[in-house]
This record gives structure tokens, C-alpha cells and sequence, in this order.
């Protein structure tokens, strides 16, 4: 079991710059990845994703490379022929159109401004192996840390399970006592009701039978355990869990809805408060599941 939760960094060195990768998720149904590049390298983008797709299947994924650090702010200079030949064409320009030209220090300032050198970036192909590089390290502890949390999670998921057999144990104790209690009720309001009728009159028997049948939770119960034993495998298992565990979960609700219809119990009714109360908390924990 993986968390989508997780975060991953490394870093290295490229052409004199710092490299560093970042990776980090968090829940979502299906796969939602970003991947921020320095412009020159966007190029990059699709076998990075392609990368990422081998270590994450569901959550929002954002990816973050950039270049820090060494030569990468530190050596940009003036291009001083460059802005030179532009204050002399303007001076050119203003000559030819009879204007005084006398150029202020603004002015100055954003000529040598537009006409910086930088230290480039090595092309996209020469930094390609790097970067997977760092992206791969950044990836394993990434997919360290969501398997680290998908054990705690298993552990969780596996306590609440056994509590919720508990309260089914409970429901199955309780649930062949109730035609007789309902047949001892049901005689108790006729004797109050002062309406002498023997408890083997054939009305009668009819309609214990009827409430018997009505409240009979037998299958739901066989139904229930079934989808827990598939539930509790699906966890411990290396398949992806989140979609299917959301479905299997959503049947364990349908029976357990329907146990509380037929139930007509209020020790019943109270362990079925209990189970839906556990299964919300399941459903809450199971949304951060891979």
C-alpha cells in the first residue's frame, strides 16, 4: 500500500549551475501531473512525465527542476559593444530628425539593461541525463515516503476492519433473538389491549412468520463478511488499491444500510450507527491511497 502523499528532492551539478529536483503529491482520484522546467529545457517535459508515471499512478504530482546557484546569476555582465552601437544609431536618428540628442542616465540604463550577457544554459539534450538522473534519485525518495506512510495507513485500515467484524459479530449474536422478542411484544400489547388470543392461533403465527421473514439479515450479513475478507486482501496486496477499495466500500455500505432497514432492533440499530461511523472514517483515510 502507497500513500499519495510524498516528497522527494536531489540534487547535482550541471555546467556550473546547482541542479535541483523536487517532487511532491497530494490526493487526488487520478493522475494530475505538472512538471516546471527552465524555459530552454520545456522540451523535456514529456519523458520527465514519462519517468514520473513509473513511480506514481493517482495524486497531484508537481515536479520543480531548476538551476541555482554557481554561474547562474553571478557572471552577467554588460554587453558594452552592444549598447554602444545602440546609443550611436540613436544618435544617428536624432541627427537625421533635426532633434538635439543628450542622453540621460534613464536612458543609459535601459540600453545596457536590454543588452545584459548571461552565462546560457546548456541545451535541452546535453542536460537531459542529468536531470533524469536527479529526477530519478528525487522519484526514489518520493516513492520511499508514500510507501512509508502507505504502512502506517495499513496498520490503521486493519485495526478499524477488526472493529467493524466486532459489531457484525454482534448484529449476527442479536439477530435470531429478535422474531421471538417481537412475538413476546406482540402478545404483551394484545394482553393489553385486552384481546385474548392464544399464542397459537393461526393470525398469529402469520404474523410473526411475516416479521420474521421481514427482518431475516441473514444474507446481508454473509454479504458483508464477504466484502470485508476482499477488502482486507485488496490492502495487503500490490495492486493499486484506491479505485476498487472505493467501490467495495461503497457495497459495504449498500449492506449495511440495509441491515439497519431490516433490522427493526435498537441493539441492531446501535451497532449499525457504530458501523457507519467506521466506514466514514475508512472512507475519509482511504481518499489518501494510491
Amino acid at each position: 500500500m502507497k500513500s499519495m502523499t510524498g516528497y522527494g528532492r536531489a540534487t547535482g551539478a550541471l555546467a556550473g549551475f546547482s541542479l535541483t529536483v523536487q517532487v511532491s503529491s497530494v490526493n487526488r482520484k487520478t493522475l494530475d501531473l505538472t512538471v516546471a522546467l527552465p524555459e530552454p529545457w520545456e522540451s523535456l517535459e514529456p519523458v520527465a512525465g514519462e519517468l514520473v508515471r513509473k513511480y506514481a499512478a493517482r495524486g497531484k504530482v508537481h515536479v520543480a527542476i531548476e538551476l541555482t546557484g554557481g554561474t547562474a546569476g553571478a557572471d552577467r555582465t554588460w554587453d558594452e559593444d552592444a549598447a554602444a552601437d545602440v546609443l550611436d544609431r540613436l544618435a544617428t536618428f536624432a541627427a537625421g530628425q533635426g532633434v538635439a540628442f543628450q542622453p540621460t542616465p534613464e536612458l543609459l540604463w535601459q540600453i545596457v539593461s536590454a543588452q545584459r550577457r548571461g552565462t546560457e544554459l546548456p541545451p535541452a539534450e546535453e542536460a537531459q541525463p542529468a536531470v533524469l538522473e536527479a529526477l530519478e534519485e528525487a522519484l526514489r525518495s518520493f516513492a520511499a515516503m508514500r510507501a512509508r506512510e502507505g504502512e502506517s495507513l495499513l496498520i490503521d485500515f486493519l485495526a478499524r476492519l477488526e472493529t467493524l467484524r466486532r459489531h457484525i459479530d454482534q448484529v449476527a449474536t442479536r439477530a435470531p433473538l429478535v422474531p421471538a422478542l417481537q412475538r413476546d411484544q406482540m402478545l404483551k400489547r394484545l394482553r393489553e389491549a385486552e384481546l385474548d388470543l392464544n399464542p397459537e392461533d393461526e393470525r398469529v403465527l402469520k404474523e410473526i412468520a411475516l416479521f420474521a421473514d421481514r427482518c431475516d439479515i441473514s444474507e446481508e450479513l454473509t454479504r458483508l463478511r464477504s466484502h470485508l475478507e476482499q477488502f482486507t486482501a485488496l490492502l495487503k496486496s500490490e495492486a493499486e488499491i484506491g479505485r476498487k477499495s472505493e467501490f467495495i466500500l461503497q457495497e459495504i455500505g449498500r449492506e449495511v444500510h440495509t441491515i439497519g432497514s431490516k433490522g427493526n432492533d435498537l441493539v441492531i440499530a446501535r451497532a449499525v450507527i457504530e458501523l457507519k461511523n467506521e466506514l466514514e472514517r475508512i472512507r475519509e483515510q482511504i481518499a489518501n491511497v494510491e
